[in-house]
């Protein structure tokens, strides 16, 4: 039912309130609602948080859109990890009922004495509320002299007035109002995961290729290991990388097994796709023998631990066909009708080497084994999991899987690899993940992603949490395969500074560009089906390496609260279609970004800044110093820019506020 004063139409709120919207330690969430009334008495609405152990936390005030009217917004921040609640309260409020009326009728001479001997009755209350709550001496005393000024009838009407209107009177009254006919909406529920659900910069690298080389003596490549592998943690290292992850590191089918660029035959050398997991060997439980035991996991992982690294590890529920699974619950899989079971497509790709589960035939036996494994790995300190194609399994067993890690284990963390529908990738996160992959390598014009910025947000960032990879090892856009090194610092630098979190494929800093075929977006000689080796040592020595750049990228963010938000991102405009401009702020820390989106030629332009978005007048000037070259500007709401791709795509400019 309505409430006295009418609440309504509160955000976040997911499924109708069933879900909870997603919050993060730390990050600034918006509350919104329309609150409204009959008549023209004044009122007033506030959010109040909930914390985990049912603790009421003060009140904040919500503010009138200027745009919107009757629509009130405020800022909460949670301050732990753990399941929140907020609420909208709303009330009629007198003192600002009469503050408007006595503004109007006591210059007009209307009810003049009248309008003091109401007022004083309403500061008197507040006097008495004041003295209840401890308020300050400052505020009782600005509250004493408000009465003073209703009842001395020998000054001034126009300095009584002016009293009452005194900006710190207002103020008091303002955080203390009075409530009458109070309306509460909700709770509505929110959850609070650890800073790495949101903030992280990841690189993915395959242990296989790390420290393998070519036999002189067979010629046949020699496989990395997860000792080996330590080479690339410490090159994340190096990079500022926060999270490194693994592709399957589970033995691998050999029935089906593919061979290099996804052909149907493999040599006897080759060593599959990590993704077909399973066989003799084991399954989604072990490790290939190739890459070591589990002491050497372990060690893998202590070490990460030791350069501040967290390790993720894939989590894909299917199985080669030589997977103990097919022989122990061959009715985890769908049968066809000429007796075979299907493997997986997605035309016009074909993968002979997976067959895909259905988790209609044993859905209790399927979950029950999938919990374990999770559990499993977590026991093995892996914290974090990347869900290959999430999109093709039930949501409901996604929802009771996160439930039941959560339940016990709240600190771990699911990524969704999901590109397919809006609905479904929104699905996933309303339900439990974490983070979520998104179109983001598919947007490359100024206009789609202005939009696409907006929309992660601002529209969706209550159900979805992006983390913007740059390539994988299935995306190698066109864009990356005729931009040339500037298309890559271009994507680096757009993918770091506007998400909190993002990601970056090993060979990306190699700028590994080549395409297996044209309108391709899939690697020539693709890591996914052989063992790559790179020679990390000679790209260095010869500067052909991005190595450093994405190393600035990532200390920069670690330098900036600001860059490790999503719901602070602001757009702003440049007259040019390929320059994309865009600030952060958190607190004192504010971040203007200028990119030039053409990998082909220098840009000049104007760029229009939002002086209010930056908490600013219009006319205000200020000092900028750009963290990738040092230098200082001095800027204002119009400044010129020109950006040469070959030398520095972008501007990352700290904003330095004149005294």
């Amino acid at each position: 039912m309505v409430g006295r004063i009418p609440v309504m139409d509160v955000s976040p709120v997911v499924d109708l309130g069933r879900l909870p919207a997603k919050a993060t330690v730390g990050e600034p969430f918006p509350v919104s609602a329309t609150v409204f009334r009959e008549g023209h008495d004044r009122f007033g609405a506030e959010v109040v948080l909930i914390d985990p152990r049912g603790t009421r936390r003060p009140p904040v005030r919500m503010v009138e859109d200027a745009d919107v009217p009757n629509r009130y917004s405020a800022w909460v921040t949670p301050d732990a990890e753990g399941a929140w609640g907020f609420e909208v309260v709303a009330w009629s409020d007198p003192l600002a009922t009469w503050e408007h009326a006595a503004g109007l009728k006591i210059p007009a001479g209307v009810d003049v004495e009248l309008m003091f001997t109401e007022g004083r009755l309403l500061l008197e209350r507040v006097a008495a509320d004041l003295g209840a709550t401890g308020g300050t001496a400052e505020e009782q005393a600005r509250v004493a002299a408000g009465i003073e000024a209703c009842t001395d009838t020998a000054r001034p009407v126009e300095a009584r007035l002016a009293a009452l209107q005194d900006p710190a009177l207002v103020q008091v009254m303002l955080d203390h109002p009075l409530r009458e006919l109070v309306t509460t909406a909700g709770p509505y529920r929110a959850y609070a995961d650890r800073e790495r659900a949101l903030y992280g910069s990841w690189y993915e690298f395959f242990p296989r290729s790390e420290g393998a080389y070519v036999d002189e003596a067979t010629g046949k490549v020699v496989s990395g290991t997860f000792r080996t592998a330590v080479a690339g943690l410490e090159r994340a290292r190096a990079m500022n990388f926060d999270v490194v992850y693994l592709p399957p590191i589970h033995p691998i089918g050999e029935v089906n097994r593919k061979g290099p660029n996804n052909t149907l035959t493999p040599g006897p050398d080759d060593p599959g796709s990590p993704w077909a997991i399973g066989s003799k060997d084991g399954g989604h439980d072990a490790i290939h023998p190739d890459l070591g035991d589990e002491e050497d996991f372990e060690a893998f992982v202590a070490r990460a631990t030791e350069l501040g690294l967290e390790v993720a590890l894939d989590l894909a529920l299917q199985a080669a066909p030589d997977h103990p699974w097919v022989t122990a619950h061959p009715e985890w899989f769908t049968t066809r009708a000429d007796g075979t079971i299907a493997y997986a497509e997605n035309p016009p790709k074909k993968y002979q080497d997976i067959y895909p589960i259905n988790f209609d035939n044993d859905p209790t036996g399927i979950c029950r084994e999938v919990l374990r494994i999770v559990r499993l790995w977590m026991s093995r300190g892996v914290r974090i999991f990347r869900v290959d194609n999430p999109h093709t399994k039930p949501v409901a067993f996604w929802e009771w899987l996160l439930a039941e890690v959560r339940r016990t284990d709240p600190d771990v963390i699911f990524l969704a690899e999901a590109f397919t529908k809006p609905a479904m990738m929104r699905g996933l996160g309303s339900i439990g993940y974490q983070q979520s992959y998104t179109y983001f390598t598919w947007r490359t014009a100024k206009w789609e992603i202005e939009a696409y910025l907006r929309e992660l947000s601002t529209e969706t960032d209550h159900v979805m949490r992006p983390n913007f990879f740059v390539n994988t090892p299935d995306i190698l856009h066109a864009f990356l395969q005729y931009g040339g090194p500037p298309a890559f610092k271009i994507r680096a630098v757009l993918a770091a500074m506007t998400s909190p979190s993002w990601g970056v494929y090993a060979g990306y800093e190699l700028f590994e560009h080549v395409a297996v075929k044209p309108g391709s977006e899939e690697y020539l000689d693709t890591e996914k089906f052989q063992v790559r080796v790179r020679d990390w040592d000679a790209a260095e020595a010869e500067g052909r390496t991005l190595a450093p750049y994405i190393a600035r990228l990532n200390d920069i963010r670690r330098r900036h609260p600001a860059l490790r938000l999503l719901r602070n991102l602001r757009l702003h405009h440049a007259d040019d279609d390929h320059t994309l401009v865009f600030s952060k702020a958190h607190g004192d820390d504010q971040v203007i970004v200028v990119l030039n989106l053409d990998p082909h030629a220098t840009r000049e332009t104007t760029v229009h800044l939002d002086m209010p978005a930056l908490g600013m007048d219009w006319h205000d000037g200020f000092t900028v110093t750009d963290e990738l070259s040092g230098e200082s500007y001095g800027w204002g709401e119009r400044n010129y820019v020109r950006l040469d791709p070959h030398h520095e795509p972008a501007h990352v400019l700290v904003v330095r506020r004149h005294a």
